[in-house]
């Protein structure tokens, strides 16, 4: 969890992999201009980051039960997510990119089915 904006170049530039690694599948989550059909201006993301840093964990292990990943990584912005800026992060080493995106989709469903992260979206200037 972080409050700083998501520097998706940097995350990219530190991204390690083994040779036996064949794909890294990364998708970047943004905060939309509407929630339940009204505009907004931004979203507030709240967690009580111990919680929500443990439950991330037990879904990291679950997914290496899964798929053969090599990596995760994982981002997600808490406090104030302005529209069009990122509030979420994922990148998934494996070795082939079926498992890597199916790694990933997993991840971010299950993320925001079982992380307790709340958000509040704020409403656009009128």
């Amino acid at each position: 969890m972080s409050m700083e904006p998501i520097d998706e170049k940097s995350l990219i530039e530190q991204r390690a992999m083994s040779a036996g690694m064949g794909a890294a599948v990364s998708f970047l989550g943004v905060v939309r201009g509407t929630e339940d059909s009204a505009p907004i201006s931004a979203i507030e993301y709240e967690a009580f980051k111990p919680m929500a840093e443990h439950q991330f964990n037990l879904l990291f292990d679950e997914l290496e039960k899964r798929w053969p990943i090599e990596s995760i990584r994982l981002v997600h912005r808490h406090g104030i997510v302005k529209v069009n800026e990122p509030s979420l992060w994922v990148e998934i080493i494996a070795p082939h990119r079926g498992e890597a995106f199916a790694a990933c989709q997993w991840l971010i469903d299950e993320m925001k089915r079982l992380v307790p992260i709340w958000k509040k979206p704020l409403p656009a200037p009128h």
